[in-house]
């Protein structure tokens, strides 16, 4: 499946979720998403985009190492349907909506966490998600800066 695609099923999921563990369970999923995605284009991404494509897969590793995997089987593992990127600029910003989404929604749990230690699982995994979507943003400028030098030249 298509990397938008795939960014849309998170949204939607991570909007359906209910409670704090179907929350951070979806916040795991978009993290390991954004880190398929970053793989996937610092492997055959465009050039200008690898450096940052490799600083986005590990953000988003660090994301679903604080809020520990979800008892999901394969087939629920959204990032493992990802088959292709597609637009580079439609998936990063479609990627970084849903970052955006996941820092919010973890603000939510964090806000209601009974516990100290689920207060600051979510912290962490909301300040992967900021700088996540902070890679995903450069990334987006480096592209419009290629288009505007080919536009130019």
């Amino acid at each position: 499946m298509d990397a938008v695609r795939l960014i849309g099923a998170s949204r939607c999921a991570l909007m359906r979720s209910g409670d704090a563990s179907e929350t951070m369970a979806e916040a795991w999923q978009a993290h390991a998403l954004a880190q398929a995605i970053g793989s996937r284009l610092a492997v055959s991404g465009p050039p200008e985009l690898r450096g940052e494509a490799l600083g986005l897969t590990e953000l988003a590793g660090r994301g679903c190492g604080v809020l520990g995997a979800p008892a999901l089987d394969v087939s629920s593992l959204r990032a493992a349907r990802l088959s292709e990127l597609g637009d580079a600029r439609g998936a990063l910003l479609e990627l970084g909506g849903l970052l955006a989404e996941v820092g919010i929604a973890l603000v939510g749990v964090a806000c209601a966490a009974a516990d100290e230690a689920t207060y600051w699982q979510c912290m962490e995994a909301i300040d992967a998600a900021d700088e996540s979507r902070d890679r995903v943003l450069e990334m987006l400028r480096r592209l419009a800066v290629r288009d505007q030098g080919a536009a130019a030249g």
